[in-house]
């Protein structure tokens, strides 16, 4: 293989795509709509946010006031990370309403509920809640609104209403309620990855979603960017300039110099939209850290973030070679979308196998499925983030993997060179088999 020959098609096809109008027109205009849809709804909720009116009729006697209190604004200062929880605080506090209570004298039922449902229509209040007797032994508040649509609004009034009933009922049965939450506090547990190098904490879920994600990136690479190297494999074929490509390189440096040179181009727009989405989402993203208690801030090591992308990339270029081959046995676009089925089975099958791979990652099951190539960069990695695999285990995943795309683009390139000649003929699958044989 000339590593000049491969460089030099790689060079033409990246910039012949990174210098076209329409890939930066997508680039701009992919983080122009995720900043919409990140800052949009925040601003909707501000502008819609407004002072939620409410009556209470409170018949209990003691229910009332402490409610009063429970919804009034507070600022408590955090335990920890002072500046980010302040941060993360403001957040949330935009999103939510504030509501001023009115305490109404309860008066004959139904006269009463008349009179508030009219204010209710008239605009004059948002909502009235009925607390009767029957709340303190278990029964139900009525809330009352002409819109009961406002899921926030009555979650954070229904969570007040249960710290608030609860304290009153400890209180008359004779126990004191803050020690009573003191005794009942929820006891966290706390997960410790047991390694050759020691214990280390670490979220039990951390790697999981690291995998997961891999997946949902996977896909949306496969999606965006393998129908690019699809067109730009069918586009050469209708052109004479391929023939003389071919006639002075070989069918393997072409298609590993057009794989190369597409699958940068799609990571060069990738990246531009994962760091774009990383600047929008992380005043949110500290925001919601600086809530958790301490100690559970999700820790993730540096080697499993390098796996992840050495894993990423080989799933991106294992996926970008089917497309290509798929491009390569195909004369036009309507022949090619008949196979493109065959690259979803790829993404989805790894998805079923899965649960077995988590629930013992060193079986044999698992260890035998994460290392044939087309599984290796989602069931290798899932391995890697549950539990860390022998040395030996990861690195020949690696070697087969890479060694199973190099084949696939050597026989890529095969059917390619005879594709280019026998242009027009839709190939069946014993002629895909001898062309092979012939190149």
């Amino acid at each position: 293989m000339r590593t000049e020959a491969v460089l030099t098609i790689a060079r033409r096809e990246y910039l012949e795509r990174v210098t076209s109008k329409g890939f930066w027109i997508a680039t701009v205009l992919m983080p122009l709509f995720m900043a919409a849809l990140v800052f949009l709804p925040s601003l909707l909720l501000l502008k819609t946010r407004t002072t939620h009116q409410m009556a209470v009729v409170d018949e209990t006697g003691v229910l009332g006031p402490a409610l009063v209190a429970a919804l009034a604004p507070k600022s408590p200062e955090p335990e920890r990370g002072e500046g980010l929880a302040r941060l993360g605080r403001e957040q949330a506090e935009k999103q939510m309403a504030r509501f001023e209570v009115d305490l109404v004298p309860p008066g004959e039922p139904e006269a009463q509920r008349a009179a508030l449902d009219a204010r209710v229509l008239a605009g004059e209040i948002a909502s009235w809640v009925r607390l009767g007797p029957e709340v303190l032994t278990g029964g139900r508040a009525e809330y009352r609104a002409a819109s009961v649509s406002n899921i926030l609004t009555q979650e954070r009034l229904g969570e007040a209403l249960t710290r608030v009933v609860s304290r009153v009922r400890l209180e008359q049965a004779g126990l004191d309620a803050g020690q009573v939450e003191d005794l009942t506090r929820a006891t966290r547990l706390e997960t410790v990855r047991v390694s050759a190098t020691g214990g280390r904490a670490e979220g039990g879920m951390t790697g999981f979603f690291l995998a997961y994600f891999l997946v949902f990136l996977l896909y949306m690479v496969a999606l965006l960017y393998g129908q690019q190297v699809l067109n730009g494999v069918l586009e050469e074929k209708t052109t004479r300039v391929v023939e003389v490509l071919l006639a002075t390189v070989r069918p393997f440096e072409l298609m590993l110099g057009k794989l190369a040179g597409i699958g940068l181009a799609g990571l060069t727009q990738l990246a531009i939209w994962l760091a774009t989405a990383v600047v929008l989402t992380a005043p949110g993203v500290v925001g919601a850290l600086a809530w958790l208690p301490e100690g559970q801030l999700p820790q993730v090591e540096v080697g499993l973030v390098v796996h992840f992308l050495l894993h990423f990339l080989l799933g991106y270029f294992f996926y970008a070679t089917l497309y290509a081959a798929i491009g390569a046995a195909s004369n036009n676009m309507q022949e090619a979308q008949q196979f493109v089925g065959f690259v979803t089975v790829f993404l989805v099958a790894p998805l079923l196998l899965m649960m077995p791979v988590i629930n013992d990652p060193d079986s044999v099951l698992a260890v035998g499925l994460s290392l044939i190539p087309p599984f290796t960069p989602l069931l290798m990695m899932l391995r890697i983030a549950v539990k860390m695999p022998p040395l030996w285990q990861v690195a020949l995943g690696y070697l087969l993997c890479t060694g199973f795309i190099l084949l696939l683009v050597e026989l890529c390139g095969r059917i390619y060179r005879v594709g280019v000649l026998m242009h027009g003929k839709k190939p069946t699958f014993a002629e895909l088999w001898r062309w092979l044989r012939y190149a």
